[in-house]
């Protein structure tokens, strides 16, 4: 029996159970129409189930020894390596990853779990001083008692993990809802790989579901303290909404459309290896992707042909064939909305250097320049294997060029003087930037995050802590306090 029979099912509870929703999500092979399974669909009775589960099973596993919770995440790390060719053949299969993609989606797993296995020695208390010389102030740091994880389909498996296992670690409990497009990496593969490590019933329960059959009652539930979400920014504004509506902390990891910046004094050869790698890698289906490739007027023509060449080099096809460097889109309607994009950048008088064509779901890489600087393209995330080459003269272009977006999550800096890369990295308006890297970079200790559309708040190491913990201030009065009557 495959992963996608076996897990094609609700997970509350401890149990694989059907959902009791009206219609059943069909998981599809995007790159062969295979279909990998049918799950019928939660209702809200199974969101309701799944929080009272949590809600249950969180009071002991909040109070298990935070030395033995750890002892779960060093289990899933083990049965990770020990099935990572079977874990990679589905990323492949359900997600459309090519095998650098599935490569470095299950690094980055271990990577989180690794961390998780830390984080859960590090809600750490202190003890603060008083005015008063017979008083002690003491902070503690406490799981905030259920989370809920909204994951997104172009990294399941790692974005659902990246937030579970630290509110796990942390004491929590967590309903995670995967994308209806990855509901078996994103979803029933982490609920597995738990279960199998011995993580209790109930503390991690996984609800297959959509808007159209629950509406809001993932986010409006009175059990989750906190939300977190990654995923479009036009979805994230509606979590945010609803959430703050009913007094919820929210953790929101949302769109990009980044730049990586070519000086002119870069290494060229280098330049456009981390650019086309920042904005192929998994089709160009990753926030972090370098949609605007932004380079000095001195060097454009250089850079350009070289750019192309490589753009041209790169194999399109099956995902399961190691030397594809492309594979599909997650979607037939995806696939159709990049083609129509790059129509209307032409119409609107772009030139098109290398110019895609579609086979289903498969989407030639395309490179766009000569856009104007109003172009409706400039401003907007792109999902799809798309490049903007722009040329700037100054330094001070390509800053303001870089900043001319609603999103601001991540980007590149490529020069031959460090301090200089450094000097222009502080003045992009984004979470994270990288000198003489590629854009797509995400480390378990550092804050990941973005700015502006790109979303609210930081994951990764400390951040963590705060983002799953809250914080309890218990006073000892050790003398006897007055009082004004």
């Amino acid at each position: 029996m495959s992963y996608f029979e076996e897990l094609a099912f609700q997970y509350i509870d401890g149990e694989w159970r059907s959902g009791t929703g009206s219609w059943d999500i069909v998981d599809f092979n995007p790159y062969n129409g295979e279909k990998l399974a049918s799950i019928t669909v939660a209702g809200t009775g199974e969101i309701d189930q799944a929080y009272r589960a949590a809600e249950r099973a969180q009071t002991a596993w909040g109070a298990t020894n935070p030395y033995t919770r750890r002892l779960v995440f060093e289990r899933a790390l083990r049965i990770i390596d020990d099935r990572e060719a079977e874990l990679a053949a589905a990323i492949t299969a359900e997600c459309g990853g090519t095998a650098v993609k599935a490569g470095f989606e299950l690094h980055l797993v271990r990577e989180f779990l690794r961390e998780a296995i830390h984080l859960a020695l590090r809600a750490e208390g202190r003890i603060l001083p008083s005015p008063d010389d017979t008083k002690e102030n003491r902070l503690y740091r406490l799981p905030v008692g259920v989370v809920g994880v909204i994951s997104p389909f172009n990294f399941p498996f790692l974005l659902s993990v990246k937030s579970v296992a630290p509110a796990l670690a942390l004491g929590n409990a967590v309903v995670l809802k995967p994308h209806q497009n990855t509901p078996i990496c994103g979803g029933g593969l982490v609920a597995k790989v738990f279960e199998e490590a011995g993580l209790p019933a109930g503390v991690l329960n996984v609800v297959v579901t959509d808007i159209a059959e629950i509406g809001d009652a993932l986010i409006e539930h009175p059990v989750p303290k906190v939300i977190s979400f990654t995923g479009s920014d036009k979805v994230g504004r509606h979590v945010a909404t609803v959430a703050a509506g009913h007094f919820k902390r929210t953790i929101l990891e949302l769109g990009g459309n980044s730049a990586l910046i070519v000086l002119d004094d870069a290494d060229l050869d280098y330049a456009v290896d981390a650019a086309v790698f920042s904005r192929f890698i998994h089709q160009g289906q990753v926030c972090m992707a370098a949609n605007r490739v932004l380079v000095d007027r001195s060097v454009e023509r250089e850079f350009t042909e070289k750019f192309v060449a490589k753009v041209k080099s790169l194999k399109v096809g099956d995902p399961g064939d190691p030397a594809t460097h492309i594979g599909p889109l997650i979607h037939a309607g995806q696939a159709e909305a990049i083609g129509a994009l790059v129509e209307q950048a032409v119409a609107d008088g772009a030139t098109a250097l290398v110019r895609g064509g579609a086979d289903g779901t498969l989407v030639s890489p395309s490179v766009l320049t000569g856009m104007k600087a109003d172009a409706a393209i400039l401003g907007q995330e792109i999902f799809g294997p798309v490049a903007l080459i722009i040329p700037f003269d100054e330094e001070e272009e390509a800053i303001r060029l870089a900043n001319a977006t609603p999103y601001g999550l991540s980007g590149a800096v490529h020069t031959g003087d460090v301090e200089r890369g450094v000097r222009v990295a502080k003045r992009i308006d984004s979470g994270m930037i990288h000198v003489n890297d590629g854009t797509v970079h995400d480390e378990p200790i550092v804050p990941f995050g973005g700015e502006k559309a790109s979303g609210v708040g930081r994951l990764n190491g400390d951040a963590m802590v705060d983002a799953f913990t809250t914080t309890k201030w218990i006073s000892i009065q050790h003398g006897r306090s007055t009082f004004p009557f």
